[in-house]
């Protein structure tokens, strides 16, 4: 491919297609020729086919291919009782059922951290290979919205050998109905584990799990009613059966409704001990079954096992509040910038007209696929580095393997894949993101990715560049068409100067590999700010 010398910089950005911007809010960016190849289907017809791959159970071939033959490192010191470690290992934990890895938490087997916290850094691998290579790229972005929506730290080595089969159920559900998603969520050993439920009990019930549920999972802050009303029949509403909003009070009954809703531990259960296998359990004997009232909402006593908890998630997953949060947080997610608060009423709207249809989720962001705004306000949110990454990897062809060293800089970069700290996921604000020590990481990152620094050999510039690799001026231009959608969209004249390189001469070559230069102008068009966004 031959491109020209990109013209003087006009001082005014060059927007890129309306292809390009869909493929990187609704994909992790295209590769050469998917954004051609979208305009010429058509994004109904697009959304349509990735919908469809999403159900798929299996990964395409390639996928397969890749993450059957990533390898991983794994190195720790001897320690007590075990010997020290050194080596490449393969991705052995996807797709485990916790009962295959519950192994790794049981008390008696002294195992290192980075044993038990294994999981999580093959999910995290397995997602960067996923993000670059699936072509149910719609279904890896959604996957990945919902692991931050229910966001639990895998970095914790109790909830870590729970969070293969985690991922399980958030990508099975993940352009599905909320209501299945939600129960997948409250009865998974990783949410159990990680938000306190499986010891709660009758008495003395732990309330972080039922906060985190209205509070994050589904109604929202914005729903919380306390600093205003402290009993329940006056939230505006409650009278009529449709409370606007929550206070403590339906927090600490929902509480009780989930008592009994724990995981087997080898609990001692009065006679009878419990298996020790990680899965799902209810307690009968742990469960509160007295008379609760959540959300204005009657519960009778004593009714049959898990009942109560059922209708806790009903009624949470029907609330309107729950609509609006949940539908803002994906436009906000999908498209960037405030929300258009029009599009929210749609989507809100359709989130509840479907609430009972299996592909709720589905319906809905197709609404804000094919709203006006879905390629407007180019730039309106910084890529996360998951996205940097897979975007460079996927305009350029570089490969991508499993490497802890990547995902190490990721995390540096803010992005702790499934190790975020607290349960309300990754901050949203671009100052978060893009703060000094995270844009250091992501510099890091394009360069690394383009010189092999994780996965030699790194990026085949000069091979894909045709007569451009010998003209730095269409080198930048290339790249720029590659990266950002058009040759001009970038400034070429800045770039080149900071270099110390000029338009009409050839990139310096390095002489062992050849690519030194083309290589470098392409991880340097991938620093520029206008590949920081999306």
């Amino acid at each position: 491919m031959v491109v020209s010398t990109p013209a003087p910089p006009s001082g005014a950005a060059v927007p890129p297609s309306a292809e390009w911007i869909f493929l990187n809010r609704f994909a992790y960016g295209p590769r050469p020729g998917d954004a051609t190849a979208l305009k010429q289907q058509g994004t109904a017809r697009w959304l349509d086919e990735q919908i469809r791959l999403a159900a798929q159970p299996d990964p395409a071939p390639e996928t397969r291919q890749h993450l059957d033959t990533a390898v991983l490192r794994i190195k720790y010191d001897a320690g007590d009782g075990w010997a020290a470690l050194d080596e490449m290992r393969p991705l052995r934990t996807l797709g485990q059922p916790v009962d295959a890895l519950w192994q790794l938490n049981e008390p008696g087997r002294k195992q290192p951290y980075q044993e038990r916290v294994r999981p999580r850094m093959e999910l995290a691998a397995a997602t960067v290979i996923r993000s670059v290579y699936d072509p149910a790229q719609l279904g890896q972005v959604m996957t990945l919205f919902w692991h931050d929506h229910f966001s639990v730290n895998g970095a914790d080595s109790y909830t870590a050998p729970a969070l293969p089969a985690y991922d399980l159920a958030i990508r099975t559900h993940a352009l599905g109905n909320f209501r299945d998603l939600l129960e997948a969520v409250a009865t998974s050993p990783a949410m159990l584990i990680y938000l306190n439920n499986r010891s709660s009990r009758g008495g003395a019930a732990n309330e972080n799990y039922a906060r985190e549920l209205f509070e994050l999972h589904t109604l929202g802050r914005d729903a919380y009613l306390n600093t205003q009303y402290d009993r329940w029949r006056d939230v505006p509403g409650a009278l009529k059966g449709a409370p606007e909003g929550y206070i403590d009070q339906d927090v600490y009954e929902a509480s009780r409704a989930f008592t009994g809703w724990s995981i087997q531990s080898g609990q001692d259960l009065g006679g009878y001990k419990a298996p020790s296998d990680g899965r799902f359990t209810y307690i009968e004997g742990w469960h509160d079954n007295y008379q609760k009232r959540v959300l204005a909402a009657e519960f009778d006593s004593y009714q049959p096992p898990q009942t109560d908890g059922h209708k806790v998630l009903d009624l949470l997953a029907a609330h309107p509040a729950t609509a609006h949060y949940i539908c803002a947080k994906l436009v906000r997610s999908l498209l960037g910038g405030e929300p258009s608060p029009d599009l929210v009423r749609a989507a809100a709207a359709t989130w509840l007209d479907n609430r009972q249809r299996p592909d709720q989720i589905a319906r809905v962001v197709r609404l804000i696929a094919l709203s006006p705004a879905a390629t407007a306000g180019w730039g309106a949110r910084p890529k996360r580095p998951l996205e940097l990454v897979a975007s460079f990897a996927r305009a350029t062809g570089t490969p991508v393997t499993a490497s802890e060293p990547l995902v190490g800089v990721m995390d540096s970069a803010g992005q702790k894949l499934y190790a975020w700290p607290s349960p309300d996921g990754h901050p949203v604000s671009d100052d978060y993101w893009l703060g000094a020590q995270n844009m250091r990481a992501r510099w890091t990152l394009a360069l690394g990715l383009a010189e092999g620094a994780w996965m030699p050999p790194g990026l085949a510039a000069s091979a894909q560049m045709g007569p451009a690799a010998g003209h730095s001026g269409q080198a930048v231009a290339f790249w720029s068409d590659r990266l950002l959608g058009s040759p001009t969209a970038i400034d070429a004249g800045a770039l080149l100067g900071g270099l110390d390189l000029d338009a009409d001469a050839p990139p310096r070559v390095d002489n062992k590999t050849g690519e030194f230069a083309n290589r470098r102008l392409a991880a340097y068009v991938a620093m520029s700010p206008a590949f920081q966004l999306r």
